[in-house]
């Protein structure tokens, strides 16, 4: 029988510390509210209790951080997307910062089992003076458990409305994209770091996270496919190929890291569960 959860989480500022609360149906819903950096910062864990979704399964999260809060939200373990019938498995997911909210959106990498029918939204709403950091983690396969991505797709879409838009769909048929120098070039795992606001963002600010990123990226081993660019004022984006998941996932927290400290003086802060 297939699922339809839904999880709606609220953020505000309440005598100085971010608060949250949550309503949820069906197997979606967060872990106790953590604070290791103090009261402004909100950390939470969404869990779906399943570990997966199959055909006709659809999660739908929605996010609010209102004006002047900071929020950060992670997952435990990896989303699956695994073999289908026939339906397919969405996982559609709203974000909505207010004027001087912070939101950090880092979920774990989604693993697309072969045979799945895989469909990923993520769409940006993002007021003037809101900032949002996340990131997109999607592997095709199980390149360790020698599980090859043979049939099935996937289509992507990340947006903020209106000036950002990415859209793609991947099918296990289409070898020319799949294998082709000029497509995944046979690498697997495709990330994107991005650094999204309500307003543009300056020249000074643009060119240090920029400069952050291009430095990392140019000794790592990952440097010849990986890259930064800002396609407009109020986007940043950071894209990666790489075989597996794990060495895009670690260039990705490195770049999380110096993005938080240039552009927010934030120091780096990583949710616990990481360490588990």
């Amino acid at each position: 029988m297939p699922w339809h959860a839904q999880l709606r989480l609220d953020y505000s500022v309440e005598a100085g510390r971010t608060v949250a609360r949550h309503t949820h149906s069906g197997p979606l819903r967060i872990l106790q509210s953590l604070y290791p950096e103090g009261d402004s910062v909100c950390h939470n864990v969404l869990v779906h209790p399943p570990g997966g979704l199959v055909g006709g399964d659809t999660l739908d999260v929605n996010v609010h951080a209102q004006a002047g809060s900071h929020a950060l939200i992670t997952t435990p373990g990896a989303t699956r997307f695994y073999r289908s019938d026939g339906l397919p498995a969405c996982q559609n997911t709203r974000l909505q910062v207010d004027a001087g909210a912070r939101l950090e959106w880092l979920p774990l990498e989604a693993l697309c089992y072969s045979g799945c029918i895989a469909e990923n939204h993520l769409t940006l709403d993002l007021a003037p003076g809101a900032e949002l950091m996340g990131w997109d983690v999607t592997a095709l396969g199980l390149p360790h458990a020698n599980q090859p991505f043979l049939l099935g797709s996937l289509r992507q879409h990340m947006e903020l409305p209106g000036v950002w838009l990415e859209r793609g769909a991947v099918r296990a048929s289409d070898t020319r994209l799949l294998d082709s120098p000029v497509g995944l070039a046979g690498l697997r795992c495709m990330a994107s770091l991005f650094f999204v606001t309500g307003t543009p963002l300056t020249r000074e600010r643009r060119l240090l996270a920029l400069e952050g990123a291009r430095e990392h990226i140019a000794t790592h081993a990952l440097a010849a496919t990986a890259g930064a660019t800002s396609p407009q004022a109020q986007v940043i984006v950071v894209r990666v190929l790489a075989p597996v998941v794990e060495p895009a996932m670690e260039l990705l927290r490195t770049l999380r890291n110096t993005w938080r400290q240039r552009l927010w003086s934030k120091s780096a802060s990583s949710p616990r569960i990481w360490s588990m």
